[in-house]
This record gives structure tokens, C-alpha cells and sequence, in this order.
């Protein structure tokens, strides 16, 4: 579950809270994994669909159809499930920077567990893109506001979010600023701001019903 992200100083660190949770073991992860992917028969269901289509056209028994079908779908669950977890696994619930005040290192906490720590000036650039998507006229649903953060690292780029987020950009810029910039990490802020798409009115739907009814009256 994500969290709005924050800086928070402890004794021997200097945390980033990116989502909330501890690192699980991997039992506790697989279990976490099998009700979403449940999700992925469905997501797939169209390659599925054109199976099923298909042996329908060559006069296949549906009872034949029926567990073709339930093979392909067991198939589908018991591949997304593994994929699933790897991802939770690597999902970054926070960043450690040690020492508390002037760092030195810098540790990232997954929800398989923490890495090894990294010397600070592997980090070269921390970049936080804010997203809002404001509501358009007459829209009632409040603006949505996301937080991606990248961590440039020398090794290669992570990539955290959208996260949710309903707190203030530029005082957690500042924040991380003044506490990388001393050890020559930049931290860059950008905000990008659009409009959520208006739905379009079927109005073909609406005219083709007009007809029929038309048509039902002569």
C-alpha cells in the first residue's frame, strides 16, 4: 500500500518512506500474489476467446472447448503468479541514507529486503515528476495527484510510482536537497499539470435507438 512519500530522520538514518509495509519473506509475498493474479486469465481473455473461437468453428465438442479453455486459463495463472511476485519482491518500500545527518551511504529496502548498501555518490540525481489531473468543467471528481520518483543511480536508473500523493512537491524537493546536496546529488522537480478527458457521448447509440423506435411506429 502506498504512502504519501516523506523524509524521516531516525537515530541511524535518514529514511524515505516510499509505501508502507516491512520486508516479507518470500512465502508471505507468494501468498500476497495469488489474488492478483487472478487478474491475469482475464486480462488474457481474448487470445483465449480466439482459441475457444476457433475450435468452435472446427466442430469441436464443448465439453472439448470447456477444459481447453480451463487448461489455458490454469496455464495463464500459474505463469502470472511467479511474474506477480518477482515485481512485489522488487518493490521499494524505502530508500535508507546513513549517517542520520550527513550521509554516506545509501541503502534501498525492497519488499523482498533490503540491498546492500551503496556509497552516496553512486546516486547522481534524484528526479521527481508530479503529476495532477485536474477535472474538467462540470467534472464533480476531485483532481488526482501522483508522485514518480527516479533515482539515477551509477549502476543504472529505479524507477518508483506514480505513487499517490496529497502532500507538498516542492517542501519534499527542498528536503532532499538539503540533505543529498551537501554530498552533490541534484534533485530536480518538475510538475506537469493536464486535463482528464471528457467522455464522449455515444450519440450513435442514441440515434440508432431513435430509429428503431421510428421504425417500430409504421
Amino acid at each position: 500500500m502506498a504512502t504519501d512519500p516523506l523524509l524521516r530522520q531516525g537515530p541511524d538514518s535518514t529514511d524515505l518512506i516510499l509505501r508502507r509495509g516491512s520486508p516479507a519473506g518470500p512465502v508471505r509475498i507468494a501468498l500476497a500474489s495469488a489474488g492478483p493474479a487472478l487478474f491475469v486469465p482475464l486480462a488474457l481473455v481474448v487470445p483465449t476467446a480466439v482459441v475457444a473461437f476457433l475450435m468452435t468453428l472446427a466442430e469441436a465438442r464443448a465439453s472439448t472447448v470447456f477444459v481447453v479453455v480451463a487448461v489455458i486459463a490454469g496455464l495463464e495463472y500459474l505463469l502470472g503468479w511467479p511474474v506477480l511476485a518477482l515485481s512485489r519482491a522488487r518493490d521499494i518500500l524505502r530508500v535508507e541514507f546513513a549517517p542520520a545527518g550527513v550521509p554516506a551511504s545509501l541503502r534501498l529496502v525492497r519488499t523482498a529486503g533490503p540491498d546492500d548498501r551503496l556509497p552516496v555518490d553512486t546516486l547522481r540525481e534524484v528526479r521527481l515528476t508530479h503529476e495532477v489531473v485536474e477535472p474538467y468543467e462540470g467534472d464533480h471528481r476531485p483532481a488526482v495527484s501522483t508522485l514518480v520518483l527516479e533515482l539515477a543511480l551509477r549502476d543504472g536508473p529505479e524507477r518508483i510510482g506514480p505513487l499517490p500523493f496529497g502532500g507538498d512537491p516542492q517542501r519534499l524537493a527542498d528536503a532532499l536537497e538539503g540533505l543529498l546536496g551537501p554530498a552533490g546529488v541534484v534533485v530536480e522537480l518538475r510538475t506537469e499539470r493536464s486535463t482528464r478527458s471528457r467522455p464522449v457521448p455515444n450519440s450513435g447509440w442514441t440515434s440508432g435507438g431513435s430509429a428503431s423506435a421510428g421504425s417500430a411506429g409504421l
